[in-house]
């Protein structure tokens, strides 16, 4: 009945008209009833909005029961439907002041709502110059706000909402033989593999309407319509600049798409570029950025170049360790110039004390990498762990027999991720740098600065012990050459020393080691969590890998000896088993052969077509239920 009252349409009062005329007969009898206003009772008021229009009930409470006096609707107007929400429900306030004056101008009134934000609206000094006209005009009104839940509203809210008078029965049609002319290339938008753009053509080339659309969805429709042009054969849509794009489907956009991208004249751009290389083409579909964003992401070769840099690094993962000796790292440093027979530097630090040893060697084989670690064992005794690199020298059935024999476990770096042994990298470039600065003009003589260099290493104060090493290892300093050429207080007092006041410090001091060591152990603690920190916020995103996923491997080799245009990505490969701190199997799908790789190196493969199912960006309309 409601669409009779529409403007140009006919008034034609039919048996489903004279239904719904029975209908609102015998609601207006059954409970609720509508009761007539009792003037020394306070007035309830209950307001709800929608996008299509508001609604509003008054009544009175009385013994605890609601009693409806008054219902009323309206729907909204272009201009209302853009408003935000807070204006939609401050709208129905003011729209059932205006309707029910009459009953509410000299009483207390008590508006139910569900949006909470009217309570705090009255009392803003900055809102919109419309809302300020609004509480003005409620300004004359004696009104308490309330909140109300939805469900409790249901009144209001019913009002507030359009039904679609379609919808409470299906009418079934035949179909003929026989089509008008104009009907002939007339099929719904929702067929979905016909274009998008199907209703608007049938509507600018046939002015062919589709049936079943509310007021509401005409205008939309409509106002959609006038940004289209058809020439025949083609539909044509008018962008903000006033260029005419002819209107494609789906699928021939992705033709398009991929041209713009791949083709001769594409360039592998990123999917701004190519989105508006398609516009400049003088195509349009609605999903063109989306389309070009997916189409890149799934772009073979444009996955396959770049480099990584710090920022594509895992979430760093300290090794701490509690006691001095413990954990060494070992790794060479070579080959240098031929000194006295020597080209390497065999390196090893202790994790606690950053103690180091060195010992200058003519070949980086693991026979002197045995003879080397059982000097160092009976010198600092047997480590719980040795960490070293994937050499050949380091991973050996001889080495690894005699470290089953003293109890040690070997643990090995991922291949080309030396962070994992960041510990003796630093030792090696801080004795590599002492070495640099004292050695002669034929550098030739390394290997007899070597004990200098060392000796100066474990002298430096290190900012992570907040001490140096010398004095983590033997609880005192360190007495140098200079102090006694330049007479330091000990030096003097050395033809005076009392032995027993000597002897009662240095009791003092072999005892304070062990409060030394844990606060060396606290601070180190303290500053691998910062840089953990620092590090990990540099990052672009938290890199996560789980068991079947496909990715790249950024080849280290390639970088190396690759040629200049030659991708630096290998794979695709799957994802076998994610391991802590970043390291993760990976297994070639051709061959089967699996290997273990840092997270660092990966980036996820994403491959799979394009879905070419057609959505427009015009209205669906609902089948009936």
């Amino acid at each position: 009945m409601t669409h009779l009252l529409e403007k140009d349409t006919p008034f034609v009062f039919d048996d489903e008209c004279m239904k719904a005329f029975k209908f609102l007969k015998e609601r207006l009898v059954s409970a609720p009833i509508l009761v007539a206003p009792d003037w020394s009772l306070p007035f309830e008021l209950m307001c709800d909005a929608s996008d299509q229009a508001v609604g509003a009930v008054l009544g009175q409470r009385r013994e605890k029961h609601f009693h409806p006096i008054y219902y009323a609707s309206k729907t909204l107007n272009d201009a209302q439907e853009n408003y935000t929400t807070t204006e939609k429900e401050l709208l129905a306030v003011v729209f059932a002041f205006d309707k029910f004056r009459s009953y509410l101008v000299l009483s207390k009134t008590t508006v139910f709502t569900d949006h909470s934000a009217l309570r705090f609206l009255f009392a803003k000094k900055d809102a919109k110059p419309r809302l300020i006209r609004w509480i003005l005009l409620l300004s004359e009104f004696d009104i308490e706000i309330k909140d109300k839940k939805v469900a409790e509203n249901v009144a209001a809210d019913h009002l507030s909402r359009l039904e679609d008078p379609e919808r409470s029965e299906i009418r079934e049609e035949e179909i003929g033989d026989r089509f008008p002319h104009e009907m002939i290339d007339f099929v719904e938008a929702e067929n979905q593999g016909m274009p998008w753009f199907t209703d608007l053509a049938n509507f600018l080339a046939h002015g062919v309407v589709i049936e079943g659309m509310t007021s509401q969805q005409k205008k939309k429709f409509f106002r959609d319509a006038g940004k289209y042009v058809w020439d025949d054969p083609y539909l044509y849509r008018v962008g903000g600049d006033r260029i005419l794009r002819r209107c494609v489907s789906r699928k021939e956009g992705l033709d398009i798409l991929r041209h713009c991208h791949e083709g001769m004249t594409g360039g592998h751009h990123g999917h701004h570029s190519t989105a508006q290389k398609v516009f400049d083409c003088g195509f349009y579909w609605p999903l063109v950025v989306k389309d070009a964003l997916e189409f890149v992401k799934k772009c073979d070769p444009c996955q396959r170049t770049g480099n990584i840099s710090s920022k594509d690094e895992m979430p760093q993962n300290p090794i701490q360790v509690l006691e001095v000796f413990d954990v060494w790292g070992i790794d060479f440093v070579g080959p240098f110039p031929l000194s006295k027979g020597n080209r390497y530097i065999l390196v090893a630090i202790d994790y606690v004390s950053k103690w180091v040893e060195a010992q200058a060697l003519p070949t980086n084989d693991a026979r002197v990498v045995l003879k080397f670690l059982k000097k160092l064992f009976s010198r600092f005794g047997t480590p719980r762990a040795l960490i070293s690199d994937r050499g050949t020298h380091f991973c050996n059935t001889m080495l690894e027999k005699a470290l089953q024999r003293y109890g040690v476990t070997h643990h090995l770096a991922t291949a080309y991720h030396p962070q994992t042994s960041g510990q003796v990298e630093n030792a090696n470039r801080g004795v590599k740098r002492i070495l640099e600065k004292t050695v002669g003009k034929s550098r030739k003589d390394w290997s007899d600065k070597l004990d200098n260099a060392l000796w100066a290493f474990r002298m430096a104060y290190k900012t992570p012990l907040g001490t140096t090493p010398y004095m983590v290892v033997y609880g005192k300093a360190c007495h140098l050459p200079v102090e006694l050429e330049h007479r330091a207080l000990w030096a003097l007092k050395t033809v005076n020393l009392d032995l027993t006041e000597a002897g009662r410090k240095r009791y003092f001091q072999i005892h304070e080691l062990e409060a030394l060591c844990d606060a060396v152990y606290a601070r180190s603690l303290s500053i691998k969590e910062k840089t953990k920190s620092l590090h990990d916020r540099k990052l672009k995103g938290l890199k996560e890998f789980k068991k079947g996923d496909r990715v790249l491997l950024y080849n280290f080799r390639l970088k190396l000896f690759g040629g200049k245009l030659k991708s630096k990505w290998t794979g695709p490969y799957v994802v076998e088993e994610v391991f802590p701190y970043g390291t993760i199997e990976l297994q070639n799908e051709v061959d089967g052969n699996t290997w273990k790789v840092n997270g660092h190196r990966l980036k996820h493969y994403i491959g799979g077509p394009i879905d070419e199912k057609e959505e427009g960006e015009e209205i669906l309309l609902e089948k009936p239920e």
